[in-house]
């Protein structure tokens, strides 16, 4: 039986399972979703992830969606080895950390995206979205690197989930400097095979972003807008990019679960 995922190689998401599933030594195959940029997705995807949303998992008839259920699952099917501390404290820790970079940080990697790639808005809106994005990324690495502290990883000596979560959004705009501690722990994440691969499927994968800034405008692509992203274009000055993508329909939301 094949396990599958549904998945981009760009989610961040998507990448915390596959590193996940890597670590664990599972294999597995991977699938994109058709019509995953506009959000009308053929029947099997839309079975696995009624809210139309990568990454979703299918085990023989076991469908599982949401990247942080997922790796539940994960943990919990394959135990071998553990990718979460026995004790209860340093895994509630390793959650807290999870779910912050997964909504606040993922939001800000994802509006430099859409100033950057999809070039949202005039000159003058992304110059002060960037400005913004810059600061709040510096303020999320002091954050991390207070919960890293002088240990080589998140997970403490070992290389566990929250450090599969936290990489995943490293790898992207919110990338530390080298010369930093969390430079250096991302070194030390790089050097897995695990995270390696995962990250090098993601970089191929920007070869099809050329020009994607004229689909958006020709309405063949529509940005998905989850409840943090919303948030953080509203909170950051983006008002009028939100107000924009309405009523041209380029932006989406979560399909409706029914």
């Amino acid at each position: 039986m094949t396990l599958v995922l549904w998945e981009h190689p760009l989610s961040p998401y998507a990448q915390k399972v596959k590193i996940a599933l890597r670590e664990k030594g599972v294999a597995f195959e991977v699938r994109l979703p058709a019509g995953i940029g506009v959000g009308t997705t053929d029947d099997a995807f839309a079975a696995a992830s009624p809210r139309r949303e990568v990454p979703a998992l299918e085990d023989g008839a076991t469908l599982v969606f949401d990247s942080r259920i997922i790796a539940d699952y994960i943990e919990e099917k394959w135990p071998t080895p553990a990718i979460s501390p026995a004790d209860p404290a340093e895994r509630a820790r390793g959650r807290m950390i999870e779910e912050a970079v997964d909504t606040q940080l993922e939001a800000i990697g994802w509006g430099l995206m859409e100033c950057r790639v999809f070039k949202r808005g005039d000159e003058a809106l992304r110059a002060k979205l960037e400005s913004e994005a810059t600061r709040q990324i510096a303020q999320f690495h002091r954050f991390l690197t207070r919960h890293l502290g002088e240990a080589p990883f998140f997970g403490g000596e070992r290389f566990l989930r929250a450090d599969m979560a936290v990489v995943s959004h490293l790898l992207g705009p919110a990338r530390p400097a080298p010369d930093t501690t969390l430079g250096a722990w991302l070194a030390r994440c790089l050097a897995r095979e695990s995270v390696s691969k995962t990250a090098g499927e993601a970089q191929a994968s920007l070869a099809g972003m050329a020009n994607v800034d004229a689909a958006v405008k020709a309405g063949l692509f529509k940005r998905q807008y989850r409840d943090h992203r919303l948030e953080w274009m509203m909170r950051s000055g983006g008002a009028d990019i939100v107000r924009d993508g309405v009523a041209t329909n380029t932006i989406r939301f979560s399909t409706e679960i029914g």
